[in-house]
């Protein structure tokens, strides 16, 4: 049962709805973890459409960056007024869903706020900091923002040149940018928003560099809103998307702060400049964790919406015969349309299962980290760094597929999928370039081979792990032409190929240090390698939280229809890495054709369902602000509509026509009657 089917919508879409197996809405439970958060989306929903002062006057994409930045100031305001009606509990989900339904894809005023300026004082300042700093926070007393990339310095904290040097006779710190390359450079809202920030910054106490540190700094008068003496701030200008934020750049000239304004509930530095060490070496890339583990549920959410956008617009859009004299068809009747699709769809589903676990993880660091232990840390690090390299990769190639899948109106902003696209792919550099966390990644699978071939098996294995100290498994691939068959079978081949690639990039790490390369130029030069084990063995996690959730789905409906999903997302990933599968014997090529006619089979048995299951994402047109993917699919009608706003439609005739292509065009009328 389709539960979005209305009178009056597009008759195609309402033909493919009533084709439905199950209840959308119990399958939307599934996705947004409840019906009561569904329900919630729902009210959220109908609350902004009813109040019109929270829209746009006109859509941003017709907007300059000024009018962008104001729009969205003005709208924080409003945002501030309705949010205790709407949202009485400050709930995080339910406030996320109401930000997102004001401000949409391209940035606001409060996201760094919000999103990392909040949780690094929740997580890193100490009882006294908490209480002077989160309830201003709360309030909006202030504005702040995450400031630890720089210039010349991104991913590699260790590198980072600004510094704070602590003056023990005045309890001070010393913020200094001494090179142009140590210049904040990236951090949203900071050029014009933000009057406090989260500044990374190298501690230096009694002569001695103890690395990066977080530290808490006003760079604004709070009622001028001035830069502060020492402080240079400013905008880097337009972006590939996401420009009603405003990223910006950030100088400090010896500028001086209180020992408190560094985070002290891990850290700490004494009167005298005594450096106390935090529990774990590790607790200081907390925040960049939590952020990891929320944008892994974030990118699934952008791939399911393109995927929803490009199904539905598929449905709609006819191109073609098939069979002569029959007329014209769906495109979503070709099979390569269907290929591009329908795994994004599946993918969907397993990145969100995969985020939803890792978020769990991150629930467990904190408990542990309060109860003085850490041990959750590095299984919890390694994952999350493999997730971001991996999904928002993927992610993205997705988008992108969807986008062109919608042919020539995917490539106009009315498709809502340009905006998509450059939304998540900023997602491939911040909070770690994707290359960079994958060998993060690859640093703790070399720890495990390294007590796999030292014969020293470690005293705790992560479940995440476990598969690599696994001496009994299957040698020989046992994929057939059964379009049902078992998880285990499609996970004993990732968990082959990770552990096979994780041996292998040890090893090569083994020979050319004994070659005579340093340990740093050894690991230089496996990168590649390195990159690979740490991709297989982030498919083997993500394969293997789907296969857990959906075998624990009650719903017996809603259950066929996941796990038709997730055998199109087994066979999928098998073609994806069929190389890696061939390439000792451990699969035959028949095997692999296998999977290939097992994913066109299971796509044909998903076609009926394939509107209905878009529809369980359960976006609202706001989301998804796409006149292609409309609930209701009165798509052309839309997009003239949408054209009609431009503001080039407001003069007939453009006011400097005349003095340049007009004059032009007279000029050469003339010349040719003489």
């Amino acid at each position: 049962m389709n539960r979005l089917i209305q009178s009056g919508d597009n008759s195609l879409l309402t033909e493919e709805r009533k084709k439905c197996t199950f209840d959308t809405d119990v399958l939307a439970a599934i996705f947004h973890e409840s019906e009561q958060k569904v329900r919630r989306r729902r009210e959220i929903y109908q609350y902004y459409l009813k109040h019109k002062e929270l829209h746009d006057p006109e859509p941003v994409e017709f907007m300059d960056r000024y009018h962008r930045l104001e729009n969205a100031q003005r709208k924080v305001v409003l945002l501030k007024k309705h949010l205790p009606t709407i949202i009485p509990d400050l709930n995080i989900e339910d406030m996320h869903t109401f930000v997102t339904l004001v401000f949409h894809h391209d940035g606001y005023p409060l996201g760094l706020h919000n999103v990392m300026a909040i949780p690094t004082i929740l997580n890193n300042a100490d009882e006294e900091q908490a209480r002077e700093w989160l309830p201003k926070a709360r309030n909006l007393e202030f504005i702040s923002t995450y400031a630890q990339t720089e210039l010349g310095h991104g991913t590699n904290l260790r590198k980072l040149e600004t510094t704070a040097t602590y003056d023990p006779k005045t309890q001070e710190f010393i913020l200094n940018s001494p090179t142009v390359t140590s210049t904040k450079w990236w951090p949203g809202n900071l050029a014009k928003v933000s009057n406090y920030i989260v500044v990374v910054a190298r501690l230096i106490s009694n002569g001695k560099d103890y690395g990066p540190h977080p530290f808490f700094v006003q760079i604004r008068d709070p009622k001028t809103h001035k830069s502060l003496p020492g402080v240079t701030v400013g905008d880097i200008g337009p972006k590939f998307g996401i420009n009603t934020t405003d990223n910006g750049f950030l100088r400090f000239d010896k500028v001086r702060i209180p020992r408190r304004a560094m985070f002290m509930k891990n850290a700490k530095v004494l009167p005298d400049g005594t450096y106390v060490p935090p529990v774990h070496s590790k607790l200081a890339y907390g925040t960049m964790v939590y952020v990891r583990s929320v944008m892994i549920t974030g990118m699934a959410r952008d791939l399911a919406q393109a995927a929803t956008i490009t199904t539905r617009y598929s449905t709609i859009r006819k191109q073609g015969e098939i069979e002569p004299g029959k007329g014209e068809v769906s495109v979503l009747e070709y099979q390569t349309q269907r290929y591009r699709v329908f795994p994004q769809i599946a993918r969907a589903w397993a990145y969100e299962i995969a985020g939803r676990y890792t978020r769990m993880m991150y629930s467990q660091f904190l408990k542990d980290v309060n109860e003085g232990k850490a041990d959750v840390l590095p299984d919890l690090h390694a994952i999350s760094s493999g997730l971001k390299g991996v999904v928002t990769h993927q992610v993205c190639l997705g988008i992108e597929q969807c986008r062109m899948a919608c042919g020539g109106h995917g490539y106009s902003d009315v498709s809502g999928l340009p905006q998509l696209f450059a939304f998540a792919v900023g997602g491939c550099t911040y909070e770690g370039e994707n290359m960079v966390l994958l060998l993060q990644c690859a640093r703790y699978l070399v720890k495990c081979a390294a007590a796999i071939r030292f014969n020293q098996k470690p005293s705790r294995i992560s479940p995440i792990a476990a598969y690599l100290f696994n001496e009994n498994a299957a040698k020989k691939c046992r994929i057939n032409q059964d379009t049902d068959s078992d998880p285990e079978v499609f996970l004993e081949a990732f968990e082959h190929i990770a552990k096979r690639l994780t041996l292998k990039a040890f090893d090569r790490l083994q020979s050319l240090q004994q070659g005579g390369l340093t340990k740093d130029k050894a690991w230089a030069e496996s990168g590649v390698d390195l990159r690979r084990a740490a991709t297989a063995h982030t498919r083997t996690f993500i394969a293997r939280q789907f296969a857990n959730m959906v075998s624990g789905v009650k719903d017996l409906a809603s259950r066929a229809v996941l796990k038709d999903l997730l055998q199109l997302f087994l066979n999928y990933e098998v073609l994806e890495c069929d190389g890696d599968l061939l390439f000792d014997g451990y699969a035959l090529g028949q095997q692999i054709e296998f999977a290939r006619n097992n994913v066109y089979e299971i796509m044909n048995r998903l076609r009926p369902n394939a509107v209905s299951i878009v529809d369980s994402f359960d976006f609202t047109d706001r989301e998804l602000n796409s006149a292609l993917g409309r609930r209701d699919g009165h798509v052309y009608e839309n997009m003239l509509e949408w054209a009609k706003k431009s503001p080039l439609n407001k003069h007939d005739v453009m006011p400097f026509h005349h003095q340049y292509l007009g004059k032009v065009m007279e000029e050469a009328r003339a010349h040719s009657k003489l």
